[in-house]
């Protein structure tokens, strides 16, 4: 009798495993979602309408990306390829960018809170870096790459790109969602909208609120 309870039991816990994992929620693609009673207050999120297939044509599935202008303070432009650009990726879960970087350019630390990202050095040399969370010690992995390496990014990790050759430096950008959203940290911090109290930041940072002064002023004056 006992056997027949214990198999029954385990019966039930995989009937609920299953259960589980078939109740999966698709990953966002926008930064939030307030849910509304009435459709005439909402808004269509998470893909776009598709287009009557008969009317697709092999034009719907072609994209050029032209060079991007690297004359700003960063010395870096990253030109992105998401949906919105590029309605052929609809529903597809993936995404790109082209990342051009003058001499000592720079792609600021910064998170993509919906994607992994894989660089691939096009051309150049660039040295590559992420921090891994807390639970990992804040861990700091970097890399030198040159033209052909791929380095990856992981989910949600801050990283950035520096170009340490003496030429120009291109690279590709894939990204596991077709709207994979960015945080560029300094602008997030310092140039927030409204900003953050410059009480709440002297203190995370423990500077003078001088400093935190200084930092949402250049945050605020920055057109990149």
């Amino acid at each position: 009798m006992m056997k027949g309870s214990v198999f029954i039991s385990l019966i039930a816990l995989l009937a609920l495993a299953c259960s589980f994992a078939s109740a999966y929620d698709p990953s966002p693609l926008q930064d939030f979602c307030v849910g509304v009673n009435d459709t005439k207050l909402g808004v269509f999120v998470n893909g776009r309408f598709c287009k009557d297939p008969k009317l697709v044509k092999a034009e719907d599935f072609f994209f050029h990306i032209n060079e991007g202008n690297t004359s700003n303070p960063l010395g870096s432009q990253v030109t992105q390829v998401s949906v919105a650009e590029f309605p052929g990726l609809n529903t597809l879960g993936i995404s790109l960018a082209r990342i051009d970087y003058a001499p000592y350019g720079l792609n600021p630390p910064h998170t993509h809170p919906r994607a992994t990202e894989v660089l691939s050095v096009l051309e150049g040399t660039l040295m590559v870096g992420f921090v891994a969370s807390n639970q990992n010690d804040n861990r700091f992995f970097t890399k030198v790459l040159n033209k052909g390496d791929v380095f990856i990014f992981p989910f949600g990790m801050i990283h950035f790109q520096i170009n340490v050759g003496h030429g120009n430096a291109v690279a590709l950008s894939s990204l596991s969602s077709q709207n994979p959203g960015v945080i560029t940290i300094a602008r997030a911090v310092f140039g927030s909208n409204p900003l953050i109290p410059s009480d709440v930041l002297s203190k995370a940072f423990q500077v003078d609120k001088k400093i935190i002064a200084l930092l949402q002023q250049q945050q605020g004056s920055n057109n990149y």
